[in-house]
């Protein structure tokens, strides 16, 4: 596949995950959302890396997927702690949390 084709997935992938992101009301639906977005992004490094001959975007990639799953780790901690006080995960209840 050439670098067109990669960037048209990673484009495609980036738009389900803002479509996702701007229409769900699940907090777990918005984390995956949000991951979606990031694997488009390291798509792109690996891409632009493999287009010019160079490793150095495969190892921002390598470190953009860690500092992913830390964030996705510490968001669905957060949506545990939520659930178990509220009983439920929908976003538009979080809004009473606030004061």
């Amino acid at each position: 596949m050439s670098l067109v084709g990669y960037l048209l997935l990673a484009a495609a992938l980036f738009c389900i995950g803002i479509y996702g992101l701007l229409t769900r009301r699940n907090a777990i639906g918005i984390l995956l959302s949000v991951e979606l977005m990031a694997n488009a992004v390291n798509i792109n490094l690996v891409a632009f890396a493999a287009a010019h001959g160079d490793h150095l975007g495969q190892v921002f990639a390598l470190f953009s997927t860690a500092i992913t799953v830390a964030e996705v780790a510490v968001g669905l901690a957060l949506v545990i702690l939520v659930f178990r006080s509220r009983r439920s995960v929908l976003v538009d209840e979080l809004g009473e949390l606030k004061g």
